[in-house]
């Protein structure tokens, strides 16, 4: 019976605790993209944006886009006039999400403000549709 437990605690903690794996810079992420053959996840904030909070306690810690965002994305996280990343890659407001490819090229449009787990998926559909992964 402890066993049991101990295997429905586990299996119930590995799913709960699911998160993105964040790569530390922008520069870290286009390494990381080049050698395991992914594409980047740009999400560009800042301290003070109740929206940026919304978006990554609630869209990005849905299980589903965090098992996609995992196996087709390497993710970053950078903060709007404090960390490094290309000045082409602008954000006049946030949250900004960036879909690049692994030399940081835009595979789609950003997409700009807060989105829910529905509509987020559905920009990974379309980066999806873009690269030919996926048919509409």
């Amino acid at each position: 019976m402890k066993k049991i437990l101990v295997l429905l605690y586990l299996s119930a903690f590995s799913v709960f605790g699911a998160e993105l794996n964040w790569a530390d810079s922008y520069k870290d992420a286009i390494t990381k993209a080049k050698a395991e053959n992914k594409n980047v996840m740009l999400l560009i904030t800042s301290h003070t944006c109740r929206w940026c909070r919304k978006l990554e306690s609630e869209t990005l810690t849905d299980e589903g886009i965090i098992k996609r965002m995992n196996k087709d994305y390497i993710s970053v996280h950078v903060t709007r006039g404090e960390d490094n990343y290309p000045a082409a890659l602008v954000a006049p407001g946030v949250p900004a999400t960036y879909f690049l490819d692994s030399e940081g090229k835009p595979i789609i449009k950003k997409v700009m403000g807060y989105w829910n787990i529905e509509d987020y998926i559905s920009f990974l559909d379309d980066v999806d549709y873009k690269l030919g992964r996926k048919e509409y």
